[in-house]
This record gives structure tokens, sequence and C-alpha cells, in this order.
């Protein structure tokens, strides 16, 4: 079995045990992108992990885990990084139209490298620092994965969500604490668990909406 033969098993029981249904070609452009991310990290450093296995895993399971969770049409990917986890959720959910949201240059450059090696119609990049808005694009959702403190977090996305717009907060532990002391004007809408396969590490996806019809966090 080849190296790449591996790393598909692990992508296909880990989106079994999710529930999840993805197409064929969207099983191999998520290995597609790995292969990518292994490529630039030999050079640029894109993310601490190396091991493509690990890759699939803590990159690629961890960020589909929130597919079922996700209610919107439109979503930003704040501090989008390498991609995650806006890429994965694109080729997971078709339908979804993706922005990622990143400032840091290096890494824009490899989102864009990704969006055109994939083919990826339906995400666009956009190089800039989150908190500086979106011009006259609002989406119903924005997402970011361990970038900041849900304070800071509410900060980075508002300018972005339409009103009524949700914001996913992917968080590990120490989740309850950061709840019990959300910003004003933000309301607790879901909690959910995320059971990650493979992974034997607290995940958890905050649902935020803003409590009135203020525009600011």
């Amino acid at each position: 079995m080849s190296d790449r033969d591996t790393l598909r098993a692990v992508l296909l029981d880990g989106v079994s045990a999710l529930r999840l249904t993805l197409a064929p070609d969207a099983v191999e452009s998520l290995l597609d992108y790995v292969d990518l991310i292994v490529e630039w990290n030999a050079v640029h450093n894109l993310t601490a992990i190396r091991d493509p296995a690990q890759m699939v895993t803590r990159h690629l399971l961890d960020s589909l885990a929130v597919a079922p969770h996700v209610q919107a049409s439109t979503l930003a990917d704040i501090g989008s990084g390498a991609g995650l986890p806006g890429i994965p959720l694109a080729l997971a959910l078709p339908a979804l139209r993706v922005w990622l949201v990143e400032s840091n240059g290096k890494k824009a450059r490899f989102l864009q490298t990704a969006v055109q090696a994939l083919k990826l119609g339906n995400v666009e990049v956009v190089h800039a620092r989150a908190e500086a808005g979106a011009g006259t694009q609002r989406v119903d959702g924005a997402i970011a994965r361990a970038v900041a403190s849900l304070e800071d977090l509410v900060r980075y996305a508002a300018p972005w969500l339409a009103p009524g717009g949700a914001l996913y907060a992917m968080k590990g532990p120490g989740v309850h604490e950061e709840t019990a002391r959300l910003p004003r004007g933000w309301v607790l809408h879901a909690l959910h668990r995320l059971a990650v396969p493979g992974l034997d590490a607290e995940r958890n996806l905050v649902v935020l909406k803003r409590s009135g019809p203020s525009r600011t966090p």
C-alpha cells in the first residue's frame, strides 16, 4: 500500500466516523491539499505538524468535524493560516462559498496557490487584516480555528457578519471559562463538543450571535 493509500484510508475512516459523505474527487483533493502543505512546509513553515498522517487527523478531520454544525451559505475563515478550516469545508460542502482571510503575505500566497491547484471555484482569498472588513461583502457565518480569545475574535469577525450571522469559534480546553466572559453584545447560541476521529484531545465549537441589532461587538 502506498503512502497516499494509507492516508486515504485514514481520511475515509475518519469521514465515516463523522457521518459525512464526500465525493471521491473531494477526497482526492483533500489529499492533494496535504501534499501542498507538506511541499510548502519544507520552505515556509506553514504549520508545526510535519507528518502527513498527523495532518489528516489534526488538520483535515479536525476541520471537517465542524461541518454538520455550520449553518451558513457564505463563510469567512478568519485568520485562515494554511486554509484551515476553510479549504476542507469548501471541499466537503461544495455549495458553500468561502472567503479565506489572512494578513500574512506568505500564507496568503500559499492560499492562492492552493485555490488554483485544487480548482476551488467556491473559494476566494482575501489578503488583509480581518478587522479591516470586507467592503460590501457580508457573510452569514464566520469561523476561526485557534485564532484568538473570544473577546478578540468578535472584533475580527464583526465587520464580516451580516445581521443575524453566526460566529463559529473552534476551541480546545477552557472553553467554559471563555463563554462565561462573553464580550458585551454577544450571546452564546450553541456549544458543541466535537469528537475528532483519531484525536485524543478536547475540541469544542462555540457558536455566538449578536444579542441586538448593533453591527459592532
